[in-house]
C-alpha cells in the first residue's frame, strides 16, 4: 500500500495572509489582539495563535473599546464595518482579496439596480459577510440560493435584470448545477467574468479528484467547519472512492486501511497547515503503508501583500 499527496494541498494565499496579518500584529503591538471569528477555519491554527495571544470573539461588542481587532479571512458585512469605526476599534483586515472581489461585485450589481442570487452556504461566515454588503438603498434584493431546488423556486420582481455570485469554497461541479438552473429560469441572467470560486480551491478540488481516481481511501486533513476541506471530502467519495476529513493523524481509525491495498491518498484544505500533513503521513508508515510520491497538479505562486501597516 502506497501513500499518494495531492499536489496542490494546504494552504492558499489567502490562508497565509491571514494567519500572517495576526502574527504580525501581535508581533508589532503584542497581546492581546481580538480577531473577530476564527481567522481561518482550522483548529491547530486557531490554537497556536490563541497561545501567542490572540483573543477570538464571535461579535465587536466582546472586544472593548479601542483596541485592535483582526476581521477574519471569510469577510464581514458593511455593518460590522461601520459598528467598529462607531467603537473606535482599529481594525486589520484579513479578508482574502477573492472574496473582496465578490463583495465588490455585488455592490457593482446593486449601483446597476440589479438583484443578486448568491449561491452558498447559509451560515457560513463568508455568505453572511456577502449578503451584507448589498444596500438596502438599492432598489434591488440579494437571495441565498443553496441548491438546485432553491434556484428552481427563486422569485425575483425584475428577473431580467439577475445577477448571480458564488460563495468562494464551493465544490465547483454544484456550483455550476445551480447555476444551469438559474439560466434556465433566467435567461437573460449574469455572473461574473470570471468564476468566483477561487484559483486555490479549484486547483485543489481537481487534484483529489484525480487522486480519488487511484486510491482506495483519502484522507483530508481539515476541520469540520472548513468548507473548502468537507468539499474535498465530498468530491473524493462521490468518485466512490472512502473518504475521510480529519484534524491530526491520531483520529486515524487502523480499520480504515483494511482491504486497503494499492494507494491512500492524502490531500489538505487550504486553511491546513503542513505540518498536519506530515503527521498523518508518519502514522500511515506507522501502521504499514510505505511512501509513494507526490502527484503531479498545477503549480501556485499566487501572493497576497499585507496590509501597509503590518508590512
Amino acid at each position: 500500500m502506497k501513500i499518494e499527496l495531492a499536489r496542490p494541498r494546504g494552504f492558499c494565499a489567502g490562508v497565509e495572509r491571514a494567519i500572517t496579518i495576526v502574527e504580525r500584529a501581535l508581533e508589532i503591538f503584542g497581546a492581546p489582539i481580538y480577531v473577530r471569528h476564527e481567522v481561518v477555519h482550522n483548529r491547530y491554527v486557531v490554537d497556536q495563535l490563541r497561545s501567542r495571544g490572540a483573543i477570538f470573539v464571535q461579535e465587536l461588542e466582546e472586544i472593548p473599546e479601542g483596541e485592535r481587532a483582526i476581521f477574519s479571512a471569510h469577510g464581514v458585512s458593511s455593518a460590522v464595518e461601520q459598528e467598529a469605526a462607531q467603537r473606535g476599534i482599529k481594525v486589520f483586515d484579513a479578508t482574502c482579496p477573492l472574496v473582496t472581489k465578490v463583495h465588490l461585485q455585488v455592490v457593482r450589481n446593486a449601483r446597476e439596480g440589479r438583484s443578486v442570487a448568491l449561491i452558498g452556504h447559509a451560515g457560513h461566515p463568508e455568505v453572511d459577510g456577502t449578503l451584507g454588503r448589498y444596500p438596502d438603498s438599492s432598489g434591488g434584493s440579494i437571495h441565498l440560493v443553496e441548491s438546485k431546488e432553491d434556484a428552481a423556486q427563486l422569485k425575483i420582481s425584475h428577473p431580467e435584470q439577475l445577477s448571480y455570485a458564488t460563495q468562494t469554497t464551493l465544490s465547483m461541479d454544484d456550483a455550476s448545477t445551480v447555476i444551469n438552473v438559474l439560466r434556465d429560469r433566467f435567461p437573460s441572467l449574469q455572473g461574473p467574468k470570471r468564476d468566483d470560486i477561487c484559483y486555490a480551491t479549484q486547483n485543489r478540488q481537481n487534484a483529489i479528484k484525480q487522486l480519488a481516481s487511484r486510491c482506495e481511501l483519502v484522507l483530508v486533513v481539515g476541520s469540520a467547519n472548513s468548507s473548502n476541506s468537507n468539499r474535498l471530502r465530498e468530491i473524493a467519495e462521490s468518485s466512490g472512492t472512502t473518504a475521510y476529513l480529519i484534524d491530526w493523524a491520531d483520529e486515524i481509525q487502523p480499520q480504515w486501511l483494511d482491504g486497503v491495498t494499492s494507494c491512500v491518498g492524502v490531500s489538505a484544505g487550504a486553511s491546513a497547515p503542513e505540518v498536519l500533513v506530515q503527521g498523518v503521513i508518519e502514522r500511515l508508515q506507522q501502521l504499514g503503508a510505505e511512501w509513494g510520491g507526490e502527484s503531479s497538479g498545477e503549480s501556485e505562486d499566487v501572493f497576497f501583500p499585507l496590509p501597509e501597516e503590518l508590512r
